[in-house]
């Protein structure tokens, strides 16, 4: 059974500039995050940003993480971290996510290429090692909440999906 694992949404950049040690940050994980088609995760820094509008959800497979168990959202970046999904290998279909409140439908965009920041928030060689499989950056199609906990998945194909509002 496919299971959302962890839940972020970052108001403001944790990084700036080139890597080096930072201070603490707030933890900035939730059990649910409120999706708008177009707009991406409300209270997240990308939200309506017209240059993230296609990008705005990022959705990383737990599986990629086995390496660093320690690590999760708040080293990655990353908006909603799954377990049971392979998300790396669906760029151009639709994923819909249900965790009990309807489903949400995220177009699979491409990658989420992973930095040289995760050497420090992971460990050293973790830059490396998640190249390929660090996630992918969805556009978010419909409205609806995402909540941790056991999740239907579905995938569909891009061309029958049509986007809120079209």
């Amino acid at each position: 059974m496919a299971e959302i694992v962890q839940l972020l949404a970052s108001p403001v950049h944790r990084y700036a500039g080139r890597p080096g040690p930072l201070g603490d940050v707030a933890d900035e994980t939730t059990d649910r995050l409120e999706i708008r088609a177009g707009l991406g995760v409300v209270g997240d820094r990308y939200f309506n940003r017209p240059a993230h509008r296609d990008a705005s959800v990022t959705v990383l497979a737990a599986e990629s993480l086995a390496a660093w168990p320690g690590a999760g959202l708040p080293e990655t970046r990353r908006n909603v971290l799954l377990r049971g999904v392979d998300v790396d290998a669906a760029a151009g279909r639709v994923l819909s996510l249900d965790s009990g409140d309807g489903p949400v439908l995220l177009l699979v965009r491409r990658p989420a290429r992973p930095c040289a920041w995760l050497d420090l928030t992971v460990e050293p060689g973790a830059w490396k090692g998640l190249r390929g499989r660090a996630g992918m950056r969805c556009e978010p199609l419909t409205d609806g909440l995402l909540r941790v906990g056991p999740v239907a998945v579905e995938w569909l194909d891009a061309l029958t999906v049509r986007p809120a509002g079209s």
